[in-house]
């Protein structure tokens, strides 16, 4: 493997970190905020309270491993010594974002799992829930941008194209 690849892999490692713990975050505020605190919902609300509960059980499962594995993943790219920290707080945010706009779109409403509140006006509530997963995706995705512009322009230096 070059260097070159061996770079790539380890950039390729920190993203997937990232992505991985955000996703867990997201996971674990949403199941303690919302599940369990607030007692707004549970991840499938068509059925028994039980059934619900279980669902949820489920979904911490779920979120409690993305979590895992993708701090995991940040310990070695830490111990290569590759980190590198805005790459992977961009991931972190993108992976928060990405996960609140699947929930949103996708659970709440293509396939009816569950809304953010019952008995009051969804829209105020499904507004703030997928624009601020639409941030979460636009911050992390500048961020990863901006901690990628040093390797873009080190790679057009090494091919003597300049930087751009």
């Amino acid at each position: 493997m070059t260097a070159t690849a061996a770079e790539q892999d380890q950039r390729g490692r920190t993203v997937l970190s990232g992505l991985l713990t955000g996703v867990g975050i997201a996971a674990f505020l949403d199941e303690v905020v919302f599940h369990q605190l607030l007692q707004w919902h549970h991840l499938y609300d068509g059925s028994t309270p039980a059934a619900g509960i279980v669902s949820d059980g489920l979904f911490h499962a779920f979120g409690t491993t993305a979590l895992v594995v993708g701090l995991f993943l940040f310990a070695d790219v830490q111990r290569r010594r590759a980190l590198v920290g805005r790459r992977w707080a961009g991931a972190v945010v993108l992976g928060w974002g990405a996960f609140q706009l699947y929930d949103g779109l996708v659970q709440h409403k293509l396939l009816g799992l569950h809304q953010v509140r019952y008995g009051v006006e969804l829209w105020p509530y499904d507004l703030a829930w997928n624009a601020a997963a639409g941030a979460g995706i636009v911050v992390g995705a500048l961020l990863l941008r901006r901690a990628s512009a040093p390797a873009r322009r080190a790679s057009a230096a090494r091919r003597g194209t300049g930087a751009r």
